[in-house]
């Protein structure tokens, strides 16, 4: 059964009520330098990310919005925690949407306060509960940090915007366990029609991370849970973008990107095959492209899979045959495997 949520506008993305999943990051840079977080938001564009978010740590970070705004081509949320009005100076500043966490931006009051500035200027809210920082009453009230205990949490924020006819509102229930994730998501998207922002907080390393990601935030896309997402890696945020993409193509939701595929090798397998594909996926990793690319160790799968791509190599001794659509266009020395087929799949991107 799918579930249909409201529509909400982040500056010009829909979100919601069936619309493509969108993909979003969050920039590594401190936000009051206006140069390099543009820089970064413009090599995340060009990754493919759909929405921003940048940390606004005091008044000069709110500030530094503006400036931002007028060289980026995506819409940008602004992340707010402790202060509710450095909220209110982001959304003055042009912030298209916000991010207020409900377990420390402080009471109803000064939630009411955001809300009201928001609406005059038709921002959205994401209420982002993370199970690191839930109210104490509720650890209490639920004995520990529990799926039950965050959704509390975002349901009585959401009465609060609620009661205010303010219903441009996502919600998030992030943690960094997956199965806490799931079952909060579970809960919440039985109990509201809003948009769900998906993702596994502070998942870990980048290798650790996507594993924890794809298999989270995978599960729940599976589920039709799930308007955004963000991909957390400690890492360089464009990895977050490229993996998003990656989970979104191999659930059939995007098209974006290269599909690599290649074998695990075997004693069969007589050229380098982990240093070919290796270097074929680093040359064509953040093409936009929505094409499939085999590269193949052996004789037994490996004609069989290259076919079945739009380009591909199959290994021999010390040789490859090189397919394209179906068909087999040239045999290659090992040594030029790689350059020969970079060459294939530059001629169908045209890059």
């Amino acid at each position: 059964m799918q579930r249909i949520s409201r529509v909400i506008k982040v500056g010009n993305v829909k979100i919601g009520g069936g619309n493509p999943v969108v993909v979003q990051s969050m920039t590594t840079t401190d936000t009051r330098n206006i140069k390099k977080t543009v820089q970064q938001i413009k090599n995340l564009e060009q990754a493919g990310c759909e929405i921003i978010r940048v940390a606004v740590v005091d008044e000069e970070a709110a500030q530094a919005i503006a400036g931002i705004k007028k060289e980026i081509n995506i819409p940008l949320i602004a992340d707010i925690h402790f202060d509710h009005r450095l909220a209110i100076k982001s959304v003055e500043s042009g912030a298209d949407g916000l991010r207020i966490n409900p377990g420390n931006i402080g009471n109803a009051a000064k939630v009411r306060e955001v809300v009201k500035v928001c609406q005059e200027k038709g921002v959205p809210v994401r209420i982002g509960v993370n199970a690191g920082s839930l109210d104490k009453k509720l650890i209490n009230k639920y004995k520990g940090i529990t799926a039950e205990a965050m959704v509390e949490s975002a349901l009585d924020n959401i009465k609060i915007l609620e009661d205010m006819d303010f219903q441009d509102i996502k919600v998030s229930m992030k943690a960094s366990s997956v199965m806490l994730s799931l079952n909060a998501y579970r809960l919440i998207a039985n109990q509201v029609d809003y948009p769900l922002h998906v993702g596994i907080t502070e998942a870990g390393t980048k290798d650790r991370a996507l594993i924890k990601s794809a298999l989270g935030i995978g599960m729940l896309l599976a589920e039709n849970i799930g308007d955004t997402i963000r991909v957390s890696l400690t890492s360089d945020p464009v990895d977050e973008v490229w993996a998003a993409y990656e989970i979104l193509r191999n659930l059939g939701l995007r098209e974006r990107g290269i599909e690599l595929i290649s074998c695990p090798t075997c004693g069969r397998c007589e050229i380098d095959l982990i240093n070919t594909a290796e270097t074929v996926d680093r040359q064509i990793r953040f093409l936009p492209d929505p094409l499939k690319v085999a590269v193949m160790g052996c004789v037994v799968n490996g004609p069989g899979e290259a076919r079945d791509a739009d380009v591909g190599i199959a290994g021999g001794r010390g040789f490859g045959l090189l397919f394209k659509h179906g068909e087999i266009i040239k045999k290659v020395p090992e040594e030029k495997l790689v350059e020969e087929l970079l060459q294939e799949i530059n001629k169908l991107t045209d890059n």
